[in-house]
């Protein structure tokens, strides 16, 4: 399959994805102060509770990266079913439940006196939502540096696209109810369609005419030339965030990392487990590996898009999904390190009589 081959390098703009996050938080915060107006004008541009402009930039954000994804590549889960089963149990059984329970834990309860009391339930929806969408893009760059089998992380991935599609909502308004923050689902399934369905026909679409028209060079040039607008428009929509946030941000600089650590702790929690049953299950490394890292990592741009839609571009819940953009890729890159350093002691096996 020519699509699984292909191995995508990560670029120094990926690479150095965190410092261009610090650089919008500091450019976000100084215009906010600086230029009060505009950004009013651009929260006030809003329909049926979806701000036009941030909903714009979402979907520059999210479909040259659904465009990456084949789902003629479902049929070769079954090659690797083991694997499969480890992440789908990972990525909708453990990971938003555990990002809950250590939401209420740290932000509820243990750093509760530190946080404006008004937005720690919106700093635990946001966590939840951030939880709840597996990643489906960054993956491949994940896969690729620790090696990891082309063809099961191809299909993982559209695996997961098609879950999404029917599991987001239900599992965020569960999860939402449960910790006793009101769910406004007409807006939470308007999101699935906005930023799940919609996208992913459009991408698969455009993937299908390209593809016909000058095959994988062709969807190759397309991915290169689409990269650069993905990532602008996730840095402008950061930049849109702390501007809101500033005022917020400057009264409680400790937020930012306060919200960090349960993120820090599910990404570690949900890898390790990820790749231990992989071991106990006979998973070969290759699919270990990149199962620890798609359990582990988030789609941070549609969790962004749902709790700007359902909470507000200036809620703490908005805030706590950028911070997941924030720490994504020094934690993943550090996920792979462990992964192949590792992998002496994964393929070990007792000797036996």
């Amino acid at each position: 399959m020519a699509e699984a081959a292909a191995r995508p390098a990560m670029s120094a703009f990926e690479r150095y994805l965190s410092l261009w996050v610090a650089l919008c938080i500091v450019a976000g915060v100084a215009l906010g102060a600086a230029a009060p107006g505009a950004f009013a004008a651009i929260a006030a541009a809003e329909v049926a509770r979806v701000n036009l402009p941030i909903a714009a930039l979402i979907w520059l954000m999210i479909i040259p990266m659904l465009l990456k994804i084949d789902f003629g590549a479902l049929g070769s889960v079954r090659q690797h079913w083991k694997g499969v089963g480890v992440t789908l149990f990972i990525n909708w059984a453990v990971k938003p439940f555990s990002m809950a329970a250590l939401g209420t834990f740290f932000i509820g309860w243990l750093f509760a006196p530190l946080l404006p009391a008004g937005e720690i339930s919106s700093y635990i929806a946001g966590l939840i939502i951030l939880a709840a969408a597996p990643c489906t893009a960054m993956v491949f760059v994940w896969s690729n540096l620790c090696e990891g089998e082309p063809n099961y992380t191809l299909s993982q991935v559209a695996l997961n696209d098609i879950i999404m599609l029917f599991a987001f909502a239900p599992i965020v308004g569960l999860l939402l109810g449960v910790a006793s923050i009101t769910v406004p689902w007409d807006t939470l399934l308007l999101s699935v369609l906005l930023y799940i369905l919609i996208p992913v026909v459009i991408a698969q679409l455009l993937r299908m005419r390209v593809l016909a028209h000058g095959g994988q060079p062709a969807l190759d040039r397309v991915l290169r030339a689409l990269g650069p607008v993905s990532l602008v428009a996730l840095l402008t929509t950061l930049v849109l965030l702390f501007g809101f946030q500033g005022e917020q941000i400057l009264a409680r600089p400790l937020v930012i990392l306060l919200l960090a650590v349960p993120i820090l702790i599910q990404v570690y929690f949900n890898a390790g487990l990820a790749y231990w049953l992989s071991r106990k299950f006979g998973v070969a490394w290759c699919v270990a590996a990149p199962a620890a890292l798609i359990g582990a990592s988030n789609f941070f741009e549609l969790a962004v898009a749902a709790a700007i839609a359902l909470f507000g571009i200036d809620s703490g819940a908005a805030l706590a999904t950028v911070v997941g953009v924030l720490v994504e890729v020094p934690v993943m890159l550090s996920v792979v390190a462990i992964v192949k350093r590792t992998r002496g002691w994964y393929e070990r096996r007792e000797a036996t009589a």
